[in-house]
Parts: C-alpha cells; structure tokens; sequence
C-alpha cells in the first residue's frame, strides 16, 4: 500500500489527526463541499484557497447585485469565514487570491508557493483532475508538482465532473482504491451551515449535500491529455478557458518552470 492508500484510508476512518495535513482548494466553497467532516478533525491544519472565487468577468457578479469584481470576492471572503465558524475549524489559512478561472495562467508562481506553504506537511489533499472547473484542475496540477518536490504523499476528494452530459456530484471517475465513510447527522449538520453561508454559491449546488467522504491517493496523471472522464464540464459553460486552453496554458507554464 502506497503513502497516499494509507492516508486516504486514514481519512476516511473518521478519527482526529495531530500531524500536519494540508488542504489546498481552488475557491471558497470547496473545503465545506469536499473536505468539510476533515477540516474539523485536523489538529493541526493548513487550508489554503488558490482563488478568491471572483472571475474576471462580471456575468456571476453582477447576477448576484455586486457592482465590482473586488466586492465579489469581499462577499466570498465572509461567506468563507462563516462557513469554516460552522464547521469548527480552527487552523491555519492561507489565501493566494488568484482571480477565479485564472489560476493555470499563474502556475509557476503556485507551485514555487505551495513548495514553501507546504514544507513540514505530513500529507496534502486536493482536488482531482477531472475536467469540473478549470481551477480544480490547476490545483491538482500545481499541487502534485510541489508535493513531488517536497517528497509529500497526495490524496484526493471526490469533487464533480461530467458524465454523458450530466455534472455528478461527490463522486469519483473510475480509477485507485477508494476509501469512504459515511458522514454521521451531527457533521451533516455542520456541512449543512457551511454550505448556507456560502450564499453566493447556491445556484451551484443548490440543494445537494455530501452524504460521505471519500478519498483516494491520487494518481500520476498526463495533465497534457484530457481529463480522464474524457470531457470536461465546464467546455459547456461558454467560458473563455476551455479544456484545450487550459492544457495550451499548462504546457507553456510548465515549459517555462
């Protein structure tokens, strides 16, 4: 069994943890979605949200009466607050404040970052690539290149992507080992509040809520291919990153680190 089968098995054994786990997440929303049972069991937790969750066109913003993209994140940021109050976290954050659908474009400086934030980590967990967001993406990229560096196992949360035309939530695409365990009422409440004070974000999950964690080391991808559900959700969405920038913009980054 690999360093990261044991720890995604230990994550998903419900018990607190004292070492050091880092959870890197691309916007405020995916740690109460993915990770929100964990964050309240670490004893010693490093959260770190790529983006700020504001992209850099306005449709979202302007939808939700926010006049500025600045105003946007600000809102996002409280709603961040509340929702980690909720789930009982109570470690370390940190922000890298990239503009949401953005962060490929920056990958250099997020690895040679994540190579500093993560030094003394025992394990990181983020999200897998698998064509959801584009900055879910990155974060799997970024993340794997640094914990390489570092000599630090990764294991993944099941976050969402798209199957025969459908976004799936909490679910994983075929692939390693799984490991999961139920999430009991008391911590189903918890994630609950959090995802209610992610007001801003309700169109986006509306009334799903996660009724399990599950975790699985994560894999050696080819971030250069396609994302291995073989489409990516967000190419439907009309955004200026489509899957094929995002991989366009991946290799110049990595090219240049």
């Amino acid at each position: 069994m690999s360093a990261g089968d044991r720890w995604a098995a230990r994550l998903a054994g419900g018990d607190g943890i004292a070492e050091r786990v880092a959870v890197v997440v691309a916007h405020p929303d995916d740690e109460t979605l993915w990770a929100g049972p964990l964050l309240g069991r670490l004893g010693d937790g490093l959260l770190i949200h790529l983006t700020d969750g504001a992209p850099a066109a306005m449709t979202d913003a302007r939808r939700l009466g926010f006049a500025t993209r600045a105003a946007y994140a600000a809102a996002r940021a409280a709603e961040l607050d509340a929702a980690l109050t909720a789930l009982g976290y109570t470690g370390e954050r940190r922000g890298y404040g990239v503009r949401d659908q953005a962060a490929v474009l920056v990958l250099e400086a997020l690895e040679t970052r994540l190579t500093a934030d993560l030094a003394g980590a025992t394990v990181v967990v983020t999200h897998p690539y698998e064509g959801g967001h584009p900055d879910h993406d990155a974060a799997a990229l970024a993340v794997r290149r640094a914990a390489d560096r570092l000599a630090i196992p990764v294991v993944e949360f099941a976050c969402y992507h798209q199957l025969e035309g459908q976004r799936v939530f909490g679910r994983f695409w075929p692939g390693p080992r799984e490991h999961t365990r139920p999430i009991a009422p008391a911590e189903a409440a918890r994630i609950d509040a959090g995802l209610r004070a992610h007001v801003t974000q309700a169109d986006v999950f509306g009334a799903w809520r996660p009724s399990e964690e599950r975790w699985r080391a994560a894999p050696r991808y080819d971030f250069m291919a396609p994302p291995p559900p073989g489409e990516a959700l967000y190419d439907g969405f009309g955004w200026t990153m489509t899957s094929a920038r995002w991989r366009e913009a991946a290799a110049r980054e990595l090219a240049a680190c």
